[in-house]
Order: C-alpha cells, then structure tokens, then sequence
C-alpha cells in the first residue's frame, strides 16, 4: 500500500495496489497545472484509492480539449490526483503527494517534445508524444485496463 496526503494534511489517502503505470509527463498541460517541469501521475483504478477528509474537483482547461478533473484538497488545494477524460473510473495520482514520493518510479517518459530543454531524460523509455500501450504496459496492467475501459 502506498499512503499519501495534502500539504496540510486535511486529506489523506491510501493505494491500496500498486499502480497499473507510472508516467512523468512532460506535456504543457502537466506544466502550467503543476507550475514545474513536468508531472508524475500513476494511473490506478478509482475505487483502489481510499481518501479519508474533503476534496473539490475542477475541471482545468487542456491543449487537447478533452476534460481533464483535477481533484483538490477543499483546504489548501493541493492536487492530489485528475481524470483525464471523464472516466471516473482510473485516475492519475501524483505521485509526489506520497508521503514516499520515491517509492513509485516512472515506467516512461511521455510528451518529451515540449520537455524543458535542461531536464534530462533517463531511468525509463522517453517518447516524444505517447506510445503504443500494448508494447509498454505489463499484461496484468492492460487486463486491468480492459477490465475498467473494455477494448478502447
């Protein structure tokens, strides 16, 4: 299990598995929202995350037009973790609001072309924009996903 919260300490949460992956997402997206070079985001099914205290979603603007819910701490507004695309059933924590932001590391780099030019890339595959899931993700990650999403 992997137990983390915001910076004050109103939320906490737990992962109550292991993430199906864990991307480090240079996009502009990830960027503006974050203030910082990049986002690291473990994708995990939503009823995996138990959350003890309140939280307030927004719905952020995104390049690709797509919905994008930033969920929030109601007190300090930490970010805690998104979901991309109104799945309501995976969501992408942020792997830095652990209380062991170690503990998870990336399985790939994703949205390289935009990645600020003095950050170098290394420890996992980098991609320019994403890549092909079915080559990436481990078998038991893609039966996950299929099992949340079907075949899309």
């Amino acid at each position: 299990m992997f137990d983390g919260g915001c910076a004050c300490g109103a939320v906490r949460y737990r992962l109550r598995t292991a993430p199906m992956f864990v991307n480090c997402c240079h996009c502009r997206d990830c960027q503006r929202q974050t203030g910082g070079a990049f986002a690291i985001n473990a994708m995990i099914e939503t009823d995996r995350i138990e959350v003890e205290g309140e939280m307030v979603s927004y719905c952020m603007p995104t390049d690709s037009g797509r919905p994008h819910d930033v969920w929030r701490c109601a007190a300090c507004g930490t970010t805690l973790w998104s979901d991309y695309g109104r799945r309501k059933v995976m969501s992408f924590v942020r792997v830095a609001t652990l209380d062991d932001p170690t503990a998870l590391r990336p399985d790939a780099h994703i949205f390289t072309r935009s990645k600020l030019p003095w950050v170098e890339v290394s420890g996992a595959p980098a991609f320019e924009v994403y890549y092909d899931m079915a080559t990436q993700w481990p078998q038991d990650s893609l039966a996950r996903r299929r099992a949340l999403l079907g075949d899309v």
